[in-house]
């Protein structure tokens, strides 16, 4: 093996383990037809399941967020591994609803473990920090849009399809597993003790400073929409298929979901090139459009119209959410830098839950038309301001420079 290829097969290495613990976290996407079927399940418990994911990413986001700059990369590597298995054993051995809560739990804590860690390697391992900032980039939401995928397509045409993609996905954790022993360690690891190891084990400081929080709300309000609307597709696309398709082949449901997660790929691959300034109102205008042909798609029972709000939201999501990172990371010092941070994924995480369960509640007491038409009106609202305080801060900031 050449030096060359040594010295890149461990960015190889990290890059597929962020994708395959990634991938966990929507490989349940297609089956929910399953579970509707064999649990009884309203659209309101699968909301509920599916925002278990998000409840499990914030606790991981919150307590463990700094722990792999005190252990080391690896072995946070490691336990995000481990904690990715056992919510595919549970999800094997126990298709019950606590079973897929605790699924959905465990799984958002392995993700939101190896986020953070898996970026922070990736960046001491590559040569080029903004390389290694984009393979972060298609790691995470590119492993979201091939989860559906995998899943789907297993699940169509090999027997048992509530059990094959788990399985394929379990082997795919043993060799990443494998594979991570190639890989050397890169973080501080300061803590030498059990005792330093549980104290670094607490909950992230949140808070943003006073200067910056007028930005900070802009940056949040446009997480908050890119997340919520992302949990609409994610969380409702196997009812709507559902009910328009009679009996729609996970293959298609999984497919659907990946072309939202393909297209944020894209959006969030892209603003570099057009830049922050552009993109994150582009965004803030996309999505109200996607949120829209939601509801066209829904009312008129059009499968092509869904598609089509898929990739224009889906565009949105990730011209969006990517300004708005890079606009929350600039605000503030090395000091601040962590609790900025973690209020703004607390924010994020926040919309991918509580309007996602607001449309399960609804679309079970109604129906899945009203529900998104209620999600619809609070994109359009919350991205109406998010654009407004943009602009504001741009007014503010020529004005400033002006003098």
């Amino acid at each position: 093996m050449t030096a060359a290829l040594r010295g890149r097969l461990p960015v190889v290495v990290v890059g597929c383990l962020f994708t395959v613990v990634m991938l966990g976290g929507t490989v349940p996407a297609p089956l929910y037809p399953f579970y509707v079927r064999s649990l009884d399940l309203s659209p309101f418990l699968v909301t509920v399941v599916f925002a278990a994911y998000a409840v499990g990413t914030l606790t991981a986001l919150l307590l463990g967020g700094g722990l792999s700059d005190r252990v080391g990369r690896r072995p946070v590597l490691v336990l995000a591994l481990g904690i990715a298995v056992v919510s595919t054993v549970l999800f094997l051995s126990w298709q019950t609803l606590p079973g897929l809560l605790l699924g959905r739990v465990a799984s958002g804590l392995s993700v939101g473990l190896v986020t953070g860690t898996a970026t922070a390697a990736l960046a001491e391992l590559h040569p080029d920090r903004r390389t290694a900032t984009t393979l972060a980039t298609a790691a995470n939401m590119g492993g979201l849009g091939l989860g559906p995928v995998l899943s789907g397509v297993l699940a169509t045409h090999l027997p048992h399809p509530t059990s094959t993609p788990y399985w394929a996905f379990l082997l795919l954790l043993l060799l990443s597993a494998a594979a991570l022993l190639t890989v050397p360690e890169t973080g501080p690891q300061t803590a030498r003790s059990v005792a330093e190891v549980r104290r670094a084990v607490r909950p992230q400081r949140l808070g943003v400073p006073r200067a910056t929080r007028a930005r900070f709300v802009a940056a949040a309000t446009a997480g908050f929409v890119a997340f919520a609307l992302l949990g609409l597709f994610t969380s409702l696309t196997s009812s709507f298929l559902g009910a328009e398709l009679d009996d729609p082949s996970p293959q298609l449901v999984g497919l659907t979901i990946a072309l939202v997660f393909a297209a944020g790929v894209a959006g969030q691959l892209l603003v570099r090139r057009v830049g922050i300034d552009r993109t994150e109102l582009l965004g803030l205008a996309l999505m109200p459009v996607g949120a829209a042909l939601v509801v066209a798609a829904l009312a008129a029972g059009s499968l092509p119209l869904f598609l089509a709000a898929a990739v224009v939201g889906g565009a949105g999501i990730g011209f969006s959410f990517q300004s708005a990172v890079s606009r929350v990371g600039a605000l503030a010092g090395p000091a601040d830098r962590a609790a900025v941070t973690s209020s703004f994924f607390v924010v994020a995480y926040l919309g991918i839950t509580v309007p996602v369960l607001g449309v399960g509640e609804l679309a079970t007491a109604t129906d899945l038309t009203e529900a998104a038409l209620a999600l619809a009106v609070l994109v359009v609202v919350l991205a109406a301001v998010g654009a407004v305080l943009i602009l504001r801060q741009r007014r503010a900031a020529q004005e400033n420079s002006a003098l």
